[in-house]
């Protein structure tokens, strides 16, 4: 089984944006049996506080399902458990790393290097764009899969 975890600053907007957009495009593709996706933060700020408005607005659009999930904070622990840990932007990877210490496995990345770019993933939470923030997470999940796939992982 495939383990993927998402993390953004409060796991309320960019990190849960893609773990759903994520469990849908294993789903659509007949693996969903062989994935394990979740998300969190790196920070505590909003834990405990459900998914924001904005990112369940855009899910709804899209027909995409979430469910009544609250955020949770990313721990040291995770390291162990997850095959992917992918940050929404440098500065929670640079989070991440403080969490884990030391990514031993190179398991730690940015969404984006999947589709070959290293710009962040803007926080709609400052630019109240969910709709940009959706296409380049749509993006990243979809070369992810396809990197995963292609390294035979399945």
């Amino acid at each position: 089984m495939i383990k993927v975890l998402f993390i953004c600053h409060g796991n309320i907007c960019r990190s849960p944006m893609a773990e759903y957009v994520m469990k849908d495009l294993v789903k659509k593709s007949g693996y969903e049996d062989e994935f394990y996706i979740a998300s969190a933060a790196t920070s505590t700020e909003e834990i405990g506080n459900h998914i924001h408005y904005g990112t369940r607005t855009k899910m709804r659009k899209v027909g995409i399902p979430t469910d009544n999930r609250v955020a949770v904070q990313m721990r040291r622990s995770d390291y162990e458990k997850y095959d992917y840990i992918i940050g929404m932007d440098h500065w929670n990877y640079k989070n991440i790393l403080r969490i884990i210490g030391e990514d031993t496995e190179g398991k730690v990345s940015l969404l984006l290097e999947f589709a070959g770019s290293s710009r962040d993933i803007a926080d709609p939470w400052y630019t109240g764009n969910f709709d940009q923030t959706y296409e380049d997470i749509l993006e990243g999940c979809e070369a992810l899969l396809h990197t995963i796939l292609l390294e035979g992982r399945l």
